[in-house]
């Protein structure tokens, strides 16, 4: 299929006439096309089509298609039957009403094309800059971003069941693409043990039977790839996907040793972003955050939030789920100054907050992070009892601490803690500690002297002062703004089942997380445009009897 970018073409009269007839008061999807028109152009996906062949269907159309699919919630089947049936659907993608639009295949081959151009952003990109030059998204406002959990499009597995059925899936693919060679290799047994889906119910009981089949399992697959390894092995059979999940789950499950397999324990396990969790999303990794507990992917939405303005999607960031918020604050800082809309304040939680990206932020995008910092981990801070580290006096200069009692610390050494972040260590001399009237409000230890570890100066000030000012009331006023993005995650949940996997790969994912935004935009610019408030906070007809206070 070859791209030749066509002029857009108003809407057809008759289309128009039919569609105001209809609608006299409007609609959405209407609407959505008189006030930004057809968003997308032809020459926008030049790239991700070959020079020469038959000639494609409409790339903007299609752009425009997926999201209005996503918009309602729509297989493609249906999405293309509307394109066929739908008035506001025709008006919108300036078709004549005999049109009789394309097959439904046409939208996966679309999508595939974004993915492998590596344009998942593209459809929202393009739609901000429209909406930029509208007017309706502004740079250095104010934004929020949260995060939250989503499921992958596979089966929960077990161990056992994960590499039972790991093995299953390689065996098919091999006799898919060598059955000849796979029957010499394989006895009756194999198709017993792997002829159908592993399930729990169909497994033993007992940990020492479990334990004898996991290694009689390790052992058939290691069977299996040393054949598929093996100079006379047809060609390519290693490279499937499926033989490299193999591969990928055996060492990370067993340990082979003198040709004896043994099954890791669970203490022996690699971290759980390390590991396969199915062998048909291999991308697909568990995740914990507070309570939660999965095995998918995680998302990060970014939304404007200014008075007296729609609150927008300006980035979308979908990552493994072992990928912690921290790890993704300045990628979305980047993102979004890349585009124009940086925001002049940032609400985010505890997770997205540390001392370094307080200070980059604002240094290299002007970005002010607003969110709270974690408290002092010490006893003292925990507690709020004692000498914590805002009690000492550090002089920077000197590299001394001095404390509450006035006795001076000169054991300064800069290390590297667990996280890769720099810290000083400062140790008081035993003397000054083990005579000392205040010792109980300064440490619990029985000998050992005073130890403080803390930041570079610049991270440790930018610290202090946050963790002074969100002690403030002022501060949790100002905070109370991020919270309506858990709105945000309710909506998207509820209109666009955000939390669950559509497709398979992280990529996919991505892009149906970028359509979903762009689709929760639009459900926004309509009740914009049509002039609905916020809804406000839903309190039970029970909790509504609670008698204000005085």
């Amino acid at each position: 299929m070859s791209l030749k970018p066509q002029t857009i073409p108003p809407v057809p009269d008759n289309t128009a006439t039919v569609a105001r007839a209809a609608f006299p008061k409007g609609n959405a999807v209407l609407r959505l096309r008189d006030e930004l028109g057809t968003i997308y152009q032809d020459e926008l996906f030049a790239a991700l089509y070959p020079e020469r062949g038959q000639p494609a269907a409409a790339p903007w159309r299609l752009a425009l298609v997926s999201v209005l699919q996503f918009l309602e919630d729509s297989p493609d089947r249906q999405a293309t039957d509307a394109v066929r049936g739908r008035i506001d659907w025709k008006y919108a993608l300036s078709l004549d009403l005999t049109d009789p639009g394309f097959d439904y295949s046409v939208l996966s081959e679309f999508r595939g094309r974004l993915v492998k151009g590596q344009q998942e952003t593209l459809l929202l990109d393009t739609l901000l800059v429209r909406l930029k030059e509208a007017g309706l998204v502004k740079p250095s406002g104010r934004q929020r971003t949260d995060s939250t959990h989503v499921l992958a499009a596979i089966r929960g597995l077990n161990r056992l069941e994960t590499i039972g059925e790991t093995l299953r899936a390689a065996l098919n693919s091999l006799a898919e693409a060598a059955p000849v060679w796979l029957t010499e290799r394989i006895t009756a047994d194999w198709i017993e043990r792997y002829g159908r889906r592993v399930e729990e119910y169909r497994l033993p009981k007992g940990e020492a039977a479990r334990t004898a089949l996991a290694e009689r399992i390790g052992r058939d697959g290691h069977e299996i790839l040393a054949a598929v390894y093996a100079a006379d092995a047809p060609t390519g059979l290693h490279a499937l996907p499926t033989v490299q999940a193999l591969r990928r789950t055996w060492v990370h499950q067993f340990y082979l040793e003198n040709d004896q397999v043994r099954w890791r324990t669970a203490a022996e396990l690699p971290p759980a972003g390390q590991r396969h969790d199915s062998p048909y999303d291999v991308e697909a990794h568990y995740g914990n955050k507070r309570s939660a507990t999965w095995v998918g992917y995680k998302i990060h939405l970014t939304e404007t939030c200014d008075a007296g303005a729609p609150h927008l999607i300006t980035h979308v960031e979908t990552t493994l789920a072992s990928v912690g918020d921290t790890d993704r604050t300045a990628p979305i800082h980047e993102a979004l100054a890349a585009r124009g809309l940086a925001p002049a304040s940032h609400f985010l939680d505890t997770g997205y907050v540390d001392a370094p990206l307080l200070l980059s932020s604002q240094a290299e995008h002007g970005i002010e992070m607003v969110g709270p910092v974690r408290p002092d981990a010490s006893w003292q801070g925990k507690t709020r009892q004692g000498y914590d580290l805002g009690s000492f006096t550090i002089d920077w200069e000197a590299q001394t601490v001095t404390c509450p009692q006035n006795r001076t610390a000169t054991c300064w050494v800069p290390k590297i803690d667990t996280w890769g972040n720099a810290v000083i260590h400062v140790r008081f001399p035993s003397r000054a500690c083990t005579h000392c009237p205040e010792r109980a409000q300064c440490t619990q230890a029985k000998a050992s002297p005073r130890n403080l570890t803390f930041r570079p100066r610049a991270e440790h000030e930018a610290l202090q002062e946050a963790r002074h000012q969100q002690e403030t009331e002022e501060w949790r006023q100002r905070y109370a703004a991020r919270a309506g993005v858990e709105g945000t995650l309710a909506q998207a949940l509820q209109l666009f089942d955000l939390r669950q996997c559509r497709y398979i790969g992280l990529a996919k994912t991505r892009l149906q997380h970028v359509l979903t935004a762009v689709a929760l935009n639009i459900v926004r610019l309509e009740a914009w445009w049509t002039g609905r408030p916020l809804a406000k906070t839903r309190i039970s007809r029970f909790a509504a009897l609670q008698p204000s206070t005085a």
